[in-house]
Protein backbone atom coordinates (compact mmCIF):
# COMPACT_ATOMS: atom_id res chain seq x y z
CA UNK A 1 0.00 0.00 0.00
CA UNK A 2 1.25 3.94 -0.68
CA UNK A 3 -0.33 7.24 -0.15
CA UNK A 4 0.30 9.05 -3.25
CA UNK A 5 3.23 11.05 -2.06
CA UNK A 6 6.19 10.68 -4.48
CA UNK A 7 9.31 10.39 -2.49
CA UNK A 8 11.80 10.22 -4.89
CA UNK A 9 12.06 10.94 -9.02
CA UNK A 10 14.09 7.80 -10.28
CA UNK A 11 15.45 7.55 -13.75
CA UNK A 12 15.59 4.90 -16.30
CA UNK A 13 19.24 3.67 -16.49
CA UNK A 14 18.51 1.00 -19.10
CA UNK A 15 15.91 -1.41 -20.61
CA UNK A 16 15.94 -4.99 -21.53
CA UNK A 17 13.73 -6.50 -24.06
CA UNK A 18 15.43 -9.94 -24.40
CA UNK A 19 14.03 -11.76 -21.71
CA UNK A 20 10.41 -12.72 -21.69
CA UNK A 21 9.29 -9.39 -19.83
CA UNK A 22 11.05 -5.99 -20.15
CA UNK A 23 13.07 -5.30 -17.32
CA UNK A 24 13.50 -1.39 -16.10
CA UNK A 25 17.04 -0.83 -13.87
CA UNK A 26 15.98 2.64 -12.22
CA UNK A 27 18.23 4.87 -10.33
CA UNK A 28 17.05 6.89 -7.39
CA UNK A 29 18.04 8.31 -4.46
CA UNK A 30 16.76 5.95 -1.88
CA UNK A 31 18.98 4.40 0.26
CA UNK A 32 18.89 0.77 -0.93
CA UNK A 33 20.44 -0.91 1.90
CA UNK A 34 17.13 -0.28 3.70
CA UNK A 35 15.12 -2.13 0.84
CA UNK A 36 15.10 -5.84 1.00
CA UNK A 37 14.46 -7.78 -2.09
CA UNK A 38 11.08 -8.44 -2.81
CA UNK A 39 9.97 -5.14 -1.73
CA UNK A 40 7.10 -3.17 -3.54
CA UNK A 41 7.95 -0.05 -4.95
CA UNK A 42 5.26 2.37 -6.62
CA UNK A 43 7.31 3.62 -9.95
CA UNK A 44 5.02 6.25 -11.58
CA UNK A 45 1.85 4.49 -9.77
CA UNK A 46 2.56 1.11 -10.75
CA UNK A 47 3.56 -1.23 -7.58
CA UNK A 48 6.80 -3.21 -9.15
CA UNK A 49 8.68 -5.82 -6.94
CA UNK A 50 12.73 -5.33 -6.25
CA UNK A 51 14.01 -8.24 -8.23
CA UNK A 52 18.31 -6.69 -8.17
CA UNK A 53 19.51 -3.67 -6.27
CA UNK A 54 22.19 -2.02 -5.87
CA UNK A 55 23.40 0.82 -3.91
CA UNK A 56 22.33 3.60 -6.19
CA UNK A 57 19.73 1.88 -8.50
CA UNK A 58 16.63 -1.21 -8.06
CA UNK A 59 15.70 -3.44 -11.04
CA UNK A 60 11.99 -4.90 -11.87
CA UNK A 61 10.42 -6.78 -14.53
CA UNK A 62 7.06 -5.81 -16.05
CA UNK A 63 4.51 -8.00 -17.66
CA UNK A 64 3.14 -7.74 -20.65
CA UNK A 65 -0.42 -7.31 -18.35
CA UNK A 66 1.01 -4.44 -17.06
CA UNK A 67 2.62 -3.00 -19.65
CA UNK A 68 -1.30 -3.31 -21.60
CA UNK A 69 -2.84 -1.14 -18.36
CA UNK A 70 0.18 1.39 -18.03
CA UNK A 71 2.32 4.42 -19.80
CA UNK A 72 5.22 2.31 -18.70
CA UNK A 73 6.08 0.42 -22.15
CA UNK A 74 7.53 4.69 -23.34
CA UNK A 75 9.92 4.41 -20.84
CA UNK A 76 13.43 5.07 -22.33
CA UNK A 77 16.68 5.18 -21.36
CA UNK A 78 16.60 8.79 -19.03
CA UNK A 79 12.96 8.72 -18.77
CA UNK A 80 12.22 10.28 -15.25
CA UNK A 81 9.72 8.41 -12.74
CA UNK A 82 7.80 9.11 -10.04
CA UNK A 83 9.04 6.90 -6.89
CA UNK A 84 7.37 5.81 -3.53
CA UNK A 85 8.43 3.41 -1.08
CA UNK A 86 5.71 1.06 0.18
CA UNK A 87 3.93 2.48 3.50
CA UNK A 88 5.17 0.61 7.01
CA UNK A 89 3.51 0.65 10.44
CA UNK A 90 2.85 3.84 11.84
CA UNK A 91 3.80 5.70 8.73
CA UNK A 92 1.67 8.49 8.38
CA UNK A 93 -1.48 8.50 5.45
CA UNK A 94 -0.74 11.64 3.86
CA UNK A 95 -2.60 11.15 0.79
CA UNK A 96 -5.27 8.58 0.34
CA UNK A 97 -4.85 4.99 0.27
CA UNK A 98 -3.19 3.76 -3.04
CA UNK A 99 -2.46 -0.05 -4.19
CA UNK A 100 -0.12 0.40 -7.04
CA UNK A 101 -2.23 -1.39 -9.53
CA UNK A 102 -3.23 0.90 -11.97
CA UNK A 103 -6.69 1.21 -13.50
CA UNK A 104 -5.70 2.47 -17.09
CA UNK A 105 -4.62 5.23 -19.07
CA UNK A 106 -5.67 9.11 -18.32
CA UNK A 107 -4.91 11.37 -21.61
CA UNK A 108 -4.17 14.83 -20.59
CA UNK A 109 -7.12 17.24 -22.64
CA UNK A 110 -5.26 20.47 -21.39
CA UNK A 111 -2.41 22.28 -18.52
CA UNK A 112 -2.92 26.22 -18.33
CA UNK A 113 -1.37 28.06 -15.97
CA UNK A 114 -4.26 29.07 -12.30
CA UNK A 115 -1.89 31.84 -10.44
CA UNK A 116 1.05 29.93 -9.28
CA UNK A 117 -0.48 26.87 -9.78
CA UNK A 118 -1.71 24.86 -13.01
CA UNK A 119 -5.21 23.83 -13.50
CA UNK A 120 -5.18 20.11 -15.70
CA UNK A 121 -8.48 18.51 -17.85
CA UNK A 122 -8.25 14.80 -17.99
CA UNK A 123 -10.07 12.17 -19.88
CA UNK A 124 -10.47 8.28 -18.70
CA UNK A 125 -12.23 5.62 -20.09
CA UNK A 126 -15.97 5.89 -19.59
CA UNK A 127 -16.53 2.73 -17.44
CA UNK A 128 -14.66 4.38 -14.70
CA UNK A 129 -16.11 8.11 -14.45
CA UNK A 130 -18.47 6.88 -12.17
CA UNK A 131 -15.52 6.37 -9.43
CA UNK A 132 -14.26 10.29 -9.66
CA UNK A 133 -16.47 12.64 -7.68
CA UNK A 134 -15.56 16.38 -7.03
CA UNK A 135 -13.55 16.63 -3.89
CA UNK A 136 -12.54 12.67 -4.25
CA UNK A 137 -9.44 11.30 -4.93
CA UNK A 138 -7.79 9.89 -7.80
CA UNK A 139 -3.66 8.65 -8.14
CA UNK A 140 -1.95 10.01 -11.47
CA UNK A 141 1.54 8.72 -12.32
CA UNK A 142 1.17 7.95 -8.31
CA UNK A 143 0.67 10.83 -6.86
CA UNK A 144 -2.21 11.74 -4.28
CA UNK A 145 -4.27 14.53 -5.71
CA UNK A 146 -7.81 15.74 -5.66
CA UNK A 147 -10.77 15.75 -8.35
CA UNK A 148 -12.29 19.80 -8.36
CA UNK A 149 -14.83 18.65 -10.96
CA UNK A 150 -15.80 16.53 -12.96
CA UNK A 151 -17.89 16.40 -16.58
CA UNK A 152 -18.96 13.08 -17.97
CA UNK A 153 -15.26 11.15 -18.38
CA UNK A 154 -13.46 14.66 -17.98
CA UNK A 155 -12.25 15.44 -14.69
CA UNK A 156 -9.98 18.55 -13.44
CA UNK A 157 -7.22 19.07 -10.88
CA UNK A 158 -4.81 21.83 -10.09
CA UNK A 159 -1.87 21.25 -9.61
CA UNK A 160 0.40 23.35 -6.70
CA UNK A 161 3.58 24.84 -6.98
CA UNK A 162 5.42 22.17 -4.87
CA UNK A 163 3.86 19.32 -6.41
CA UNK A 164 4.40 21.01 -9.97
CA UNK A 165 8.42 21.08 -8.90
CA UNK A 166 9.08 17.41 -7.11
CA UNK A 167 7.09 14.96 -9.19
CA UNK A 168 7.27 14.20 -12.79
CA UNK A 169 3.90 16.57 -13.40
CA UNK A 170 5.87 19.55 -14.44
CA UNK A 171 7.01 17.47 -18.04
CA UNK A 172 3.29 16.54 -18.42
CA UNK A 173 1.52 18.00 -21.79
CA UNK A 174 -1.35 17.95 -23.51
CA UNK A 175 -2.01 14.32 -25.07
CA UNK A 176 0.04 12.89 -22.34
CA UNK A 177 -1.17 9.48 -21.54
CA UNK A 178 -1.00 9.22 -17.38
CA UNK A 179 -1.42 6.42 -14.93
CA UNK A 180 -4.68 6.28 -12.78
CA UNK A 181 -5.49 4.40 -9.88
CA UNK A 182 -9.24 5.21 -8.70
CA UNK A 183 -10.25 6.01 -5.41
CA UNK A 184 -10.19 1.87 -3.69
CA UNK A 185 -13.14 3.20 -1.51
CA UNK A 186 -15.12 4.73 -3.79
CA UNK A 187 -14.45 1.24 -5.82
CA UNK A 188 -15.99 -0.83 -2.94
CA UNK A 189 -18.86 1.46 -2.37
CA UNK A 190 -19.57 0.87 -6.08
CA UNK A 191 -19.62 -2.64 -5.54
CA UNK A 192 -21.64 -2.38 -3.15
CA UNK A 193 -24.38 -0.72 -4.29
CA UNK A 194 -24.61 -2.94 -7.57
CA UNK A 195 -22.90 -0.78 -9.79
CA UNK A 196 -19.88 -2.77 -10.51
Amino acid sequence: MFTGIITDIGTIASVDETRGDKRFVIQTAFDMEEVPMGASIACSGCCLTVVEKTADSFTVDVSAESLSKTNLGEWTEGTRVNLEQSLKLGDELGGHIVSGHVDGLATLESVNPDGDSHRLVLSIPQEFAKFIAPKGSVALDGISLTVNEVEGNKFGINIIPHTWDVTTMGQRKAGDQLNFEVDTIARYVSRMMGQE
